[in-house]
């Protein structure tokens, strides 16, 4: 951080000195508890960069808006308490969860949603109380975008496993910012983001500052100094592309031609369930006709077919009539179909589970969905949970968690294969990476969230996934979006919500490691650990001044 950025002596921000040269204390009209800490005007501007984060997800689009909602609440926050910083993080947070996850509202009303945009507020409300701890340590724009880092690496871990959606490297879906995710996943991606707009609010408040104290030109090199970083960290982030491969799905290694079917369902809605029948023989047509298409040339044979999650909801295990259709439709095909199913067991659980179904043989190897939504797939604590809405008792059986990481191999293609959600955790990705995948696959099942913009924020996820890892990402929806993504994030191939839809794609199986691939975690972990250890110096050197 270069001197001046917020540092002792940069006109900032009004200080005093301790006796001895003790570190510095706000000055009285900085003080935490003031009316300067609790202005109106803070309360808006965190507001504010609450909706332009919302705006910068799917939906919108407005990808560059993302570095207002770091930049807000760290001028927001500058120099006032804890107390008034837990206040005006929570604002943030409300502004950007309530309608950035509106979608889950959409069928069950509005006390689960709010519930769940409450919880996620919280965590912002601990970022705005960290930020506003460490807003007088030097170089607090590094700490500021550190604590993004450690707060979402907390959010996307607890409780039940945590919920990590709308981390701010998931809103960069194209431009400069999402080559970090190459290097240091979507961690250093959000943290970039993150420290493009703490710079920009230091430029900020040393310029307002250098003219409130009338220093002239000396007075605003602080601001000049931060104006560069914000223009530095885009441009890195141009250059980090040179390196990384290109937008062809055939490059890279042996291709494989891959298939996806997106039947669509009857309808939306939570009785997607009683539509089940329906569903599967849609999914079975539209892969008839596939099979149909090779047999006139129109289309080549695909080495595998992938059918979306609650492709067949009737469990054909038990039922002779659902295995007969699926096979069907494999035989007709020539090639072995991914089926996204619900299973009965173990015990009194049910298993949301992808069954590698091929011609002739019939079901061979599966992979368990190893993160069940709660709440949605099954309900921890629900006696507690039912004094507040009778909604969770929708979830009639609750689905056992797989233990397997979910990599098949399919006709000699090793899939690395994803179920829903469970594309938005880190972990759960680099496993199936790790164990030698050369594509992902994303099954899911967005019925039941209608004309909302969850399948548009859940696409980006993939996106920002294949530029992570370089692999090229298959996503079968039921009802849309289904799409094929490239390795640098371009989407190749997309369809419609709510319509049939068949593509047949060459796409090549990757074994190259990615950076971030080779890091792991340490990123998250690194930048976690330099967040807290702000925090925690910020705090001695409180305990030292109030000793003094």
């Amino acid at each position: 951080m270069p001197a001046g950025v917020g540092g002792p002596g940069t006109g900032t921000l009004p200080r005093t000195t301790g006796p001895g040269g003790a570190d510095p204390v706000a000055s009285p009209s900085t003080a935490p508890g003031t009316r300067w800490s609790r202005a109106p005007w803070r309360t808006l501007l965190a507001a504010a960069g609450g909706l332009a984060m919302f705006l910068a997800f799917p939906g919108h689009d407005l990808i560059a808006l993302a570095v207002l909602g770091p930049a807000a609440l760290a001028v927001a926050v500058h120099g006032g308490g804890v107390r008034a910083g837990l206040w005006l993080g929570l604002v943030t947070g409300l502004t950007f969860f309530v309608p950035l996850l509106s979608w889950t509202g959409i069928y069950v009303g509005a006390v689960p949603w709010l519930a769940l945009a409450v919880s996620q507020s919280l965590y912002l409300a601990v970022l705005g109380g960290l930020t506003a701890l460490t807003s007088r340590l030097p170089a607090w724009p590094l700490w500021a975008a550190a604590l993004w880092v450690a707060v979402e690496a907390a959010r996307g871990r607890f409780p039940f496993g945590g919920f990590p959606w709308g981390r701010l490297g998931f809103s960069q879906t194209d431009g400069p910012f999402l080559a970090f995710a190459a290097y240091g996943g979507v961690p250093l991606a959000g943290f970039a983001v993150a420290l493009t707009g703490t710079l920009l609010a230091a430029a900020l408040l040393a310029g307002v500052a250098a003219r409130r104290a009338g220093t002239g030109a000396p007075g605003l090199r602080g601001a000049a100094a931060a104006l560069a970083g914000v223009l530095a960290l885009p441009l890195v982030g141009t250059l980090a592309w040179l390196p990384l491969p290109g937008e062809s799905l055939t490059a890279g290694g042996p291709t494989t031609t891959v298939a996806v079917i997106q039947g669509d369902v009857p309808r939306a809605g939570l009785d997607f369930n009683a539509q089940r029948r329906a569903v599967l023989d849609n999914h079975v047509q539209q892969t008839l006709r596939l099979a149909d298409e090779v047999a006139a040339g129109r289309q080549p044979r695909p080495d595998v077919v992938l059918w979306p999650e609650n492709s067949s909801d009737i469990d054909p295990y038990r039922n002779a009539d659902a295995a007969a259709r699926i096979q069907r439709a494999a035989d007709a095909v020539g090639a072995p179909v991914l089926v996204g199913a619900v299973v009965g067991g173990p015990g009194e659980f049910i298993s949301n589970t992808a069954i590698v179904w091929s011609p002739e043989e019939g079901p061979g190897d599966t992979y368990v969905k190893r993160h069940p939504v709660p709440f949605a797939e099954y309900v921890p604590y629900r006696d507690f949970f039912r004094l507040f809405s009778e909604k969770v008792d929708l979830v009639r059986r609750d689905f056992a968690a797989g233990d397997e990481v979910g990599v098949l191999d399919v006709a000699g293609i090793r899939l690395g294969d994803l179920i829903c959600f469970e594309v938005v955790y880190d972990g759960l990705v680099r496993d199936v990476v790790d164990g030698g995948a050369g594509m992902l696959v994303v099954q899911t099942n967005n019925a039941t969230f209608g004309y909302t913009d969850e399948s548009e924020q859940q696409l980006a996820m993939s996106r920002v996934r294949a530029v992570e890892f370089g692999r090229s990402v298959a996503v079968a929806a039921t009802s849309g979006i289904s799409a094929v993504v490239a390795p640098d994030g371009t989407v190749v191939r997309s369809s419609e919500l709510f319509e049939p839809a068949v593509f047949v794609e060459e796409i090549a199986q990757r074994d190259d490691r990615t950076v971030a691939q080779r890091l792991g975690v340490l990123p998250e972990a690194l930048l976690t650990a330099l967040g807290l250890g702000a925090v925690l110096l910020a705090v001695l050197r409180r305990r030292r001044a109030a000793r003094a």
